[in-house]
């Protein structure tokens, strides 16, 4: 379910919302985490009750656009085979980003994660943001992905994601067969500022944050835009 903080900071202000854009991918542990902490933040930011609401729009990402569609196997095998480093050294990467996620609530188990090619799951949350879901489809998804080990490349499995979240599933499974919303996923990433990796957030068109920042970090620039505004309007 989507809280408060992913929507907006639900605060009295009058002041315009400010605008978080997101670009990261289903496959990105980092986006998942990072997501994490960016609530967090907006919680902080919110505390003093006059802040101005946050608006969260996410855009799409590829991490690995040269994975194959039908590409089956673990992300292990992923980054042992296809990008040459050693098993050992990938599992203890593995193991790092694990531990971090548990710290922010998150239960990663790369054991059952199976990576795949992310276009059909950013075409699917295109999809939903058409119909008004798209924060609930990014959190669910990225949940399937990390924690369930579902195939995110598979059909089938995104129209059942996208039924649980109250989305028509034959109107899901038509967009994803005939790629309706692909144009949408490559104009995300051409708008991409250039950026070379994900997560990467720019909160009210001005200012950019890279990765899967501390929480303080993200609570600090929504306090910097604040702080512009009165600036501005003074």
């Amino acid at each position: 379910m989507t809280t408060a903080a992913q929507n907006t900071s639900q605060a009295a202000s009058t002041q315009a919302p400010i605008r978080i854009d997101i670009w990261s991918d289903i496959a990105c542990p980092w986006c998942y985490i990072g997501k994490r902490k960016l609530e967090s933040g907006i919680e902080q930011f919110s505390a003093s009750g006059d802040a101005p609401a946050v608006e969260i729009e996410y855009h799409s990402y590829e991490l690995s656009p040269d994975t194959p569609i039908d590409f089956h196997g673990s992300t292990t095998e992923y980054l042992a085979e296809r990008k040459g480093l050693p098993v050992v050294q990938v599992e203890q990467m593995l193991d790092r980003v694990t531990g971090i996620a548990k710290d922010v609530g998150l239960d990663y188990d790369f054991d059952s994660v199976q990576h795949v090619n992310t276009v059909r799951a950013h075409e699917l949350i295109h999809f939903a943001k058409a119909n008004g879901r798209q924060l609930d489809a990014k959190e669910r998804l990225l949940k399937a992905y990390f924690v369930e080990g579902r195939d995110l490349s598979d059909i089938a499995v995104l129209a059942d994601l996208a039924e649980e979240l109250g989305l028509d599933r034959a109107a899901a499974v038509h967009a994803l067969e005939e790629r309706v919303h692909h144009d949408d996923v490559l104009a995300d990433q051409q708008q991409a500022y250039g950026i070379q990796g994900v997560p990467f957030f720019v909160i009210d068109g001005k200012y950019g944050v890279s990765g899967a920042q501390e929480a303080a970090t993200f609570a600090d620039v929504l306090n910097k835009v604040t702080t512009d505004r009165d600036n501005t309007t003074a």
